[in-house]
């Protein structure tokens, strides 16, 4: 039987272990954490030869203190050390969190300290549904340009909307697509949800060679029905949860739940990647989820 002196340290420990983990989840893992998350992967019609490095930078989300100027131009840095051959953003530049921070960065500084990106085949963008929610001005419009966009273009940066692009590597080409946001415009008066600006036809049917096809694609919702033509879809937005426990987030942004949290998942031969991203939304937590840099090493199988 436990004596009341038990029971007092054991119910101490509880609340010092609670504390700990409070700390870690608001205080350590969004603001500090940095991890490379790597994978090996031959996606479908990915032909012998053709090998490819690319970088994902995913929810940056800049804003002070959990975003600051600083330190984008640190993740910069790693991921320049990486040596990618080219550079994928996939989305949500802005901070998207109105509560919980001390300043904003400019579009103008987050977009230069992304500009130091380094890779031969360039560095690739789309935007994010904050990058159109946080545009007063793009909202009213119901369309494009945006502020964030605006800012990338004006550094270099190429931004994809419902557009595809043939890359030429010294081993082959590839296509590279990029799909408008799929909930681009909030719900005005007598809308019943969010807007999408995403056409996926219209997309790929640029697409006029044989080659593989990359998809980047902010939410990973629409990948039931990215067609088998496409070898990879490259997404962001749901930050893994921000929260995950044992393989699996309570609370996801998406209509499938925990179905396209996180990571490489393979459904009827087709892939995708779904980045943790690296700041945070609605609220500075991470647990189980640290903030990354995804490293694609994309390479037909090996043949015997």
């Amino acid at each position: 039987m436990i004596t009341r002196r038990g029971f007092m340290k054991l119910a101490g420990g509880a609340v010092l272990a609670g504390a700990s983990l409070t700390g870690y989840a608001f205080g350590y893992e969004p603001r500090f954490a940095l991890v490379v998350t790597t994978y090996r992967l031959t996606p479908p019609r990915w032909p012998e030869g053709l090998r490819l490095r690319a970088a994902v930078i995913s929810d940056v989300h800049a804003c002070d203190p959990w975003m600051s100027l600083s330190r984008i131009a640190g993740i910069v840095d790693t991921t320049n050390a990486l040596s990618p051959d080219i550079v994928f953003l996939t989305g949500d530049y802005v901070a998207g969190m109105s509560r919980f921070r001390t300043g904003t960065v400019a579009s103008p500084d987050w977009a230069d300290a992304l500009a130091h990106l380094k890779a031969p085949l360039g560095v690739h963008a789309i935007l994010g549904n904050h990058d159109w929610w946080d545009d007063r001005g793009a909202q009213r419009r119901g369309q494009g340009p945006t502020i964030a966009g605006e800012a990338l273009e004006s550094v270099g940066i190429p931004v994809q909307h419902n557009t595809a692009r043939r890359i030429e590597t010294a081993d082959g080409a590839f296509w590279l697509a990029g799909l408008g946001d799929q909930l681009a415009l909030l719900p005005g008066k007598g809308k019943d949800g969010w807007r999408g600006l995403d056409d996926l036809d219209a997309t790929l049917a640029m697409v006029d060679t044989d080659e593989p096809v990359i998809l980047l694609a902010h939410e990973p919702d629409i990948f039931p029905r990215v067609p088998e033509r496409v070898s990879l879809t490259v997404s962001g937005h749901t930050h893994g949860g921000q929260v995950r426990l044992f393989g699996w987030s309570p609370v996801v942004p998406s209509r499938y739940g925990d179905r396209y949290a996180y990571g490489h998942i393979v459904e009827n031969g087709r892939h995708l990647i779904v980045s943790g991203g690296l700041g945070c939304s609605i609220a500075p937590v991470r647990f189980g989820v640290k903030p990354e840099i995804v490293l694609l090493d994309i390479r037909a199988a090996a043949t015997t």
